[in-house]
């Protein structure tokens, strides 16, 4: 399986360090060898990956196209529960 960036993926990666940004690639490699984990609530059609304590990783899964797509990188908790708010 093919794991791809979203615009808005790649623009939170660019404001990380570097060693933060490792971690996201990392997770998104081993999500694409061994997907789906766990899935949000509320119905929605994401997945979420906790990177580090604090970072998320929420993405989309294609299986007829064999494609991660990488939605958002969250590199703290507060951010990703602001985001995930909007849907409650």
């Amino acid at each position: 399986m093919q794991a791809v960036f979203s615009a808005k993926a790649e623009r939170d990666l660019d404001e990380m360090d570097s060693s933060l940004r490792w971690f996201f690639y990392k997770h998104a490699q081993k999500i694409a060898s061994m997907p789906p984990r766990r899935h949000l609530r509320f119905g929605l059609p994401f997945n979420v990956e906790d990177v580090t304590k604090q970072a998320r990783l929420v993405y989309e899964i294609n299986e007829g196209k064999k494609i991660l797509f990488i939605l958002h990188c969250f590199s703290t908790h507060k951010d990703y529960e602001r985001w995930y708010s909007q849907f409650r």
